[in-house]
């Protein structure tokens, strides 16, 4: 406890000092606004705008700095005060963790400046950290700002320092180990390359392992396809990876095209009629090409909160076979410890009934009555007959959370075309039976499927917030405090299926057993000790 302590003074000392050398680099005008505010420890980025009035940003507000208007003289002040810029519009503070991103107008010259706090947190990976342990490559995701990098500087500390392992940086930015030739501190004993250009990292990926024989590379925003071949490369010569990734859940990845390789690579597979009646798929389907380069995947939600992938390969090749899956859930709580598999944000509930499989993905971390706006459905949708190309292109272009599944029992509906649903084939009236909406398209073209993925995106029944869906599940609520105070099983009022799943939910949230019985529409949700 006291060597803990003795870290974390060093490094808020660290920090401290690292603020005022940001704050040291501006106008007097500007520092004399910003010095006397009290939030300054909490301070995560200053704008610099030609013409406006500079801005201040913390976690929770923005803040007008003064009434004077920025001109080209506070930013030639601030940009001789700091490192070059590289082919990124990015510069840094000497041996501070500090970035500092230019925008420039039409002749290059900058006309505003973003100017970003870095900071060495001190047990960022007390969360994941048995599995960096591990050896197993890992990737980090998550959106801007949410703190990546500064979850991978302290993975390279915890690698080189606690692991005594060899560890390398290869530092696009110089965002990982600060600016300037000596790096931050904050990396203990990893070493640092730099590199001089964005559009080499890929090269001086491939020269850390064949000149410094690293046991562990550390890798910032792997972007291209040469970095995601040199990525492969590296773990084929068995040394570990930690990365970060454009991205912010797996899903991302798999409808990348540039970094899907990363979790194996996806091909379209054309299949036997055999294999296609076993599977109950079409006979083109999608697969995974290869082993990934990455063994584990970890989705950074918030501060204390990750979803971790333990097998990528696994995950993959549930979500191309339209299979349910969750990720392990870790969170960190008051005092310290590491939960796992607590309630968590995007994560996916399944429906341990014989239900229709209708997914939903949950953006709030509490279950409330009272609040079923916050469920935003994931729609699952079989395609048959109709093109897969053109509706992953028409899916990624709407904002829509859209699965696709190869079997009818784990769709939300079938979508086909006029020529095949006048067929009426087999998987048709199989749809059909089990109560699945079959949409129709009159033709093949992303025209007409846009057309389809905007009606589907119109409120409906199933995505409505109703006193309805209040009262059903004010009811599981209570029939889960009744199982509590000593009830053997209580049974629900009949639902629809989208409806059930949120009373499982509910229940799954308070480790009650649930279940379905009976015959739609008369089918309700059992809850019992």
């Amino acid at each position: 406890m006291d060597l803990l302590h003795d870290q974390q003074t060093i490094n808020e000392s660290i920090e401290n000092h690292d603020i005022q050398t940001l704050v040291e680099i501006l106008p007097s005008n500007i520092k004399d606004h910003l010095v006397s505010l009290e939030q300054l420890p909490n301070l995560l980025e200053v704008v610099i705008d030609l013409g406006r009035v500079p801005q201040v940003r913390f976690s929770t507000k923005t803040n007008s700095l003064g009434d004077r208007e920025i001109t080209f003289e506070d930013i030639t002040h601030i940009t001789q005060r700091i490192g070059d810029f590289g082919g990124d519009n990015r510069a840094g503070i000497e041996r501070t963790l500090h970035r500092i991103s230019a925008i420039r107008n039409r002749s290059n010259k900058i006309i505003g400046l973003t100017l970003r706090v870095g900071r060495a947190v001190f047990g960022t990976i007390k969360i994941i950290e048995d599995l960096i342990l591990t050896g197993k490559s890992a990737l980090l995701l998550g959106r801007p700002g949410i703190g990546k990098t500064t979850m991978l500087r302290e993975v390279a500390r915890v690698l080189a320092d606690t692991a005594h392992k060899r560890v390398v940086i290869v530092d696009t930015s110089n965002e990982i180990a600060g600016d300037g030739d000596i790096p931050h501190p904050s990396i203990g004993n990893a070493r640092r390359m730099q590199v001089s250009t964005p559009l080499n990292q890929h090269s001086v990926m491939i020269e850390a392992v064949e000149n410094h024989m690293p046991e562990v590379i550390i890798i910032d925003e792997i972007g291209t396809e040469l970095e995601t071949n040199a990525a492969r490369t590296i773990a084929e010569r068995g040394v570990q990876l930690v990365a970060t990734a454009h991205g912010n859940t797996l899903q991302n990845l798999i409808r990348n095209p540039t970094l899907s390789d990363l979790i194996g690579g996806i091909h379209t597979v054309t299949l036997g009629d055999d294999e296609a009646r076993r599977r109950r798929s079409q006979k083109t389907v999608l697969e995974r090409r290869s082993p990934p380069t990455f063994e584990v995947l970890i989705e950074i939600q918030g501060r204390n909160l990750v979803a971790v992938h333990q097998d990528v390969a696994s995950t993959v090749d549930k979500l191309l076979r339209g299979s349910t899956f969750k990720p392990d859930i870790r969170s960190v709580d008051e005092s310290g410890a590491v939960k796992i598999n607590a309630v968590s944000k995007q994560s996916i509930i399944n429906d341990n009934s014989n239900d229709p499989d209708i997914q939903l993905t949950k953006v709030t971390d509490n279950i409330d009555s009272g609040d079923v706006k916050n469920y935003v459905r994931t729609i699952r949708i079989m395609p048959y007959g109709i093109n897969k190309g053109r509706l992953q292109k028409a899916i990624v272009a709407s904002s829509l959370k859209i699965d696709l599944v190869n079997d009818i029992r784990n769709a939300d509906l079938l979508l086909t075309t006029k020529n095949y649903y006048r067929k009426r084939t087999k998987a048709l009236r199989e749809a059909e039976d089990k109560g699945r909406p079959v949409y129709v398209v009159r033709r093949n073209t992303l025209q007409q499927i846009e057309q389809f993925i905007k009606a589907i995106s119109r409120p409906n029944e199933l995505n409505r917030s109703t006193p309805e869906i209040a009262n059903a599940l004010e009811e599981a609520e209570k029939a889960v405090a009744g199982i509590k105070d000593g009830g053997k099983e209580i049974e629900l009022n009949a639902q629809g299926a989208y409806i059930r799943h949120l009373q499982h939910a509910i229940a799954d949230r308070y480790g009650i057993s649930s279940t379905s019985t009976g015959r739609d529409p008369k089918r309700k949700v059992v809850i019992y000790k």
